[in-house]
């Protein structure tokens, strides 16, 4: 995971995802800053702006800093503060992630983890050679449990991430491609920079 910056909300955002969302909790007696009684009972508008939430942060997952197309469906909208938690922030583009499926099931309805909108440079750190995510040893204590726990709530240290972080670096140095990795695997290249690697 590495920062990112939020991104403005598209022009038809208000009309299309916040006005509709809004008059539905209205219409329902649902209070916006409260946990709606049923939040699977929220109209998703929020999927008006899924294409838009891919292209403004440029097809790459929030939480594991990789490219993918949006042909392939993997996308998903992480509503970083759970739906269950703020029934108005369902339809907040600031509160809205783009994530790869799986990362958006592993956080769930947590919001225990480290906001990719904000997070300090450099929290996280790899090793190149095996992929393997951990907290930066100069953080604080605080801000290192902070940052244990959103590797275990996401699984970012699975073997599985780790074999995809080492093959795009190992990919990297057979074809000396700098560019497709900092397009594809951001958090890599960021890593691979920082290593004087590159």
């Amino acid at each position: 995971m590495i920062p990112v910056e939020l991104k403005p909300e598209p022009e038809d955002f208000h009309r299309n995802v916040r006005q509709p969302g809004h008059m539905w909790l209205a219409d329902n007696g649902v209070e916006r800053d409260a946990p709606p009684p049923d939040p699977a009972a929220l109209p998703n508008y929020w999927r008006h702006s899924n294409r838009q939430l891919w292209g403004a942060y440029a097809g790459v997952c929030a939480y594991l800093a990789i490219h993918f197309e949006w042909v392939i469906g993997a996308y998903s909208t992480d509503h970083f503060v759970a739906k269950s938690r703020h029934a108005g922030d369902a339809y907040e583009w600031r509160n809205y992630r783009l994530s790869c499926l799986a990362a958006n099931r592993n956080k769930g309805r947590f919001d225990d983890i480290l906001d990719p909108i904000g997070l300090e440079p450099n929290t996280f750190v790899l090793d190149l050679a095996t992929g393997k995510i951990r907290p930066n040893p100069r953080l604080d204590d605080e801000r290192r449990t902070e940052a244990e726990r959103t590797i275990v709530r996401l699984r970012l240290d699975s073997p599985e991430h780790n074999e995809m972080r080492a093959k795009r670096f190992t990919r990297y140095v057979d074809g000396r491609d700098e560019q497709t990795l900092r397009e594809w695997s951001p958090f890599v290249w960021h890593e691979a920079r920082r290593q004087n690697l590159l």
